[in-house]
């Protein structure tokens, strides 16, 4: 019999990472069995996605484009193995980069991925813009991180927004607020959730921002509870997972049971 703990315990999750980003642990395998004893009902991979440089660049934080096959392949097993225990959806967590977008949907669409999450980790590429968690207080550096976000999210191809706050703007707060709250706006009207990261809580990351989910609740966003696995012990998290429920109350932000998943376009 489950514990009151664990039924209390949110019950789908599509932010999961694999061993293919190269900095998360464990088996496919092992994640999916961790997910069932917690009794998650819904539980997404969105490893991060390929980039097809163009040249010559090997990135040492996502799969390649080569490891994509094995990754659909092992998930759609493991999807027919525990079809009664858990529904597995096969995602991708990605930056919006537009020289890459076109070639990236096209990917998707082929091996019929069921959703993607929109983690704008690089204002450009790893290798050509900076580090989206890097702590600045150049405001272009915010506002063009902004600006990708919304324009990623204006494709219609992003299913939420992963760590909208990963930002790591500690310049002036009403610049801060400025540009955040119309972040905010537009992802509300674009019917967009937001997340509040278990990782980032749990790691004491720069994210959950509680003034970025103060302005949040000010415009009205709803949000969901994301897990960001890159390994098992997170997925049992549940004081972490309370944590962010607790934040959501303290300033009124709906938290939605699940997010509806977006196919590319």
């Amino acid at each position: 019999m489950q514990s009151e703990q664990i039924k209390n315990y949110l019950k789908a999750n599509l932010h999961a990472h694999t061993y293919r980003c190269q900095h998360a642990y464990g088996t496919e395998r092992e994640y999916v069995e961790t997910a069932i004893e917690m009794g998650i009902k819904e539980f997404g991979f969105s490893d991060h996605i390929f980039c097809p440089f163009k040249n010559g660049e090997v990135s040492t934080m996502r799969m390649k484009l080569s490891e994509v096959e094995g990754y659909v392949d092992t998930l759609n097993k493991l999807k027919r193995e525990y079809k009664n225990d858990i529904d597995i959806l096969i995602g991708f967590e990605a930056e919006y980069i537009r020289e890459f977008y076109e070639e990236q949907m096209n990917i998707c669409r082929e091996y019929d991925i069921d959703y993607l999450i929109l983690g704008q980790h690089f204002i450009g590429t790893e290798f050509n813009g900076p580090y989206s968690g890097a702590q600045t207080t150049n405001e272009e550096i915010l506002k063009g991180y902004v600006e990708l976000a919304i324009e990623g999210a204006k494709t219609d191809s992003f299913t939420y927004m992963a760590h909208p706050d990963l930002i790591y703007y500690t310049g002036s707060k009403e610049i801060y607020y400025k540009h955040m709250r119309h972040l905010c706006e537009e992802m509300k009207k674009l019917n967009i959730p937001l997340e509040f990261n278990m990782l980032g809580k749990a790691t004491n990351r720069n994210y959950p921002n509680e003034f970025f989910w103060q302005i949040a609740g000010e415009v009205g966003n709803k949000a969901i509870v994301g897990i960001d696995a890159h390994d098992t012990t997170i997925i049992q998290d549940v004081a972490t997972y309370k944590e962010c429920l607790a934040l959501a109350k303290k300033f009124n932000i709906e938290i939605l049971p699940k997010a509806e998943e977006k196919k590319a376009p």
